[in-house]
């Protein structure tokens, strides 16, 4: 049986936490008792991360749903989450950061207005409700991050407040050609996704989702944010200049299915 579902989740040298956080994602999942599946990319981490994972999936009963798919080198979250997305099965794909920094059962918020035909894109935001946050980024890096988003915002035209939570899902039909188009291997991938959807015109929606602070983050906010506004500037060009035209058409045609 086809899953309806699939989880991805990119992990770089997680293996502090994976073995915990595949046994969060796996407990909500068999809860839920509908078909699924658990869609780990390991991308080139160093660390035991790719064994922990084939371990957990063995000791996993059978049917076994959960795969592990292996960069070799170090390729960037973007790569992972679109090597991730193009290989999941499920009529419906979530991606979640491999730290549950926004907790899996935060997840049917999302999947809900996809669900019910509401949304394509449902985006989990730490920006809608703050008070939702229970545990807070260091200052600093929090007013960087609000600065981020806002100077996203004016390149891009999106109506997103917060564009880079790790926690997304998605209606995959019209999603494929999009997810395919992408250019950006590293942590912008997530606003050249949002800025082809809405270019596509599919339906954005951004949730406010519980989400706590964990330690350990890879982003270094000041060199990855430098980059990541360039490599906005770059999609913002490829977007007038119509490189996207051809998955843009493919996405709006499966959008109408």
């Amino acid at each position: 049986m086809a899953p309806g579902l699939s989880i991805v989740v990119p992990a770089y040298n997680e293996a502090a936490r994976i073995g915990r956080s595949l046994e969060q994602i796996r407990d909500q999942l068999e809860a839920a008792g509908e078909p699924w599946e658990l869609v780990v990319v390991d991308d080139g981490s160093t660390d035991a991360t790719a064994q922990i994972v084939r371990d957990f999936a063995a000791a996993t009963p059978a049917p076994t749903p959960i795969r592990l798919l292996q960069n070799g080198d170090n390729r960037g979250k973007g790569f992972s989450v679109r090597r991730g997305l193009l290989e999941a099965r499920g009529e419906v794909a979530l991606f979640t950061d491999a730290d549950l920094s926004a907790p899996i059962s935060e997840a049917a918020k999302l999947l809900e207005p996809i669900a019910t035909g509401t949304c394509d894109v449902s985006i989990g935001s730490r920006a809608v409700d703050r008070a939702l946050i229970t545990r807070p980024q260091a200052l600093p890096r929090d007013l960087l991050g609000r600065c981020f988003n806002l100077a996203i915002r004016a390149m891009t035209g999106l109506r997103v407040h917060d564009t880079q939570c790790g926690f997304k899902a998605f209606r995959m039909t019209p999603l494929r050609p999009l997810i395919a188009a992408l250019r950006i291997d590293g942590f912008a991938f997530d606003v050249e996704l949002l800025a082809l959807c809405a270019a596509a015109e599919l339906r954005l929606q951004e949730i406010p989702v519980s989400w706590h602070h964990v330690d350990g983050s890879k982003v270094a906010v000041l060199r990855d944010g430098a980059g990541m506004l360039a490599d906005t500037a770059a999609v913002v060009r490829r977007l007038r200049r119509g490189d996207y035209a051809d998955a843009l058409r493919r996405a709006r045609e499966a959008g109408n299915r």
